[in-house]
């Protein structure tokens, strides 16, 4: 009995801390921004810390900052941005912007990690118990492994398949990489930068 209770509590760790998470959409556009500055008749306006979960322990592994942004054209001409708007560190150092797609392959879950869950397929659950000669026989057994294994690898593969999906269709979505920002003009956008730490941001228009 004793044996049942560890290898019970021992899948139960095993999945809570493994399994795939879901993707909480960030729609920029409904984000209360905190941090702005303006640059020639261009407003910047950006959060960082966007991401949970998974997506969010990824962003610490792989070095990769996903940034909300919000580019209002107050300016009398159209502007590009990447082009003739930029973005900048404070100390004029330009941001090392990636491309979406690349921010996505960076920072997604690996659906294929969870096929590890197959290797709990041989497990099986048995209690046993002392005989009257003192020697102890297997009493009872279930072959958990044969439902939890194959059970937990699909569940989490689907999972994380469709968490993946809603992340790179709203970066997909909010990719500002070459668009036109014309005057009066708001813009929304979630751009990857490749950086360890969140670090003050403003624009640098040409």
């Amino acid at each position: 009995m004793k044996f049942l209770k560890i290898t019970l509590l021992l899948l139960v760790v095993i999945s809570l801390t493994s399994c795939a998470s879901g993707y909480k959409t960030i729609q920029p556009k409904t984000i209360n921004f905190l941090s702005n500055t303006v640059e020639k008749g261009v407003k910047l306006e950006y959060k960082y810390d966007l991401l949970y979960k998974k997506y969010e322990k990824n962003e610490v592994k792989k070095g990769v900052k996903l940034v909300a942004i919000k580019v209002t054209n107050e300016s009398d001409k159209s502007l590009m941005f990447g082009r003739d708007v930029k973005l900048v560190y404070a100390n004029g150092t330009e941001v090392p912007v990636m491309e979406n797609d690349r921010v996505f392959k960076k920072l997604k879950q690996s659906p294929a990690s969870y096929l590890l869950f197959l290797l709990l397929t041989p497990l099986n659950l048995y209690t046993t118990e002392t005989n009257p000669y003192g020697v102890q026989e297997t009493n009872w057994s279930f072959p958990v492994g044969v439902v939890l294994g194959p059970g937990l690898a699909a569940g989490n593969l689907l999972a994380a398949s469709s968490a993946n999906s809603n992340f790179k269709s709203e970066l997909m979505i909010y990719d500002l990489n070459g668009m036109l920002i014309n005057p009066g003009e708001t813009k929304y956008g979630l751009i990857g930068i490749k950086t360890d730490s969140p670090e003050a941001l403003r624009l640098k228009v040409e």
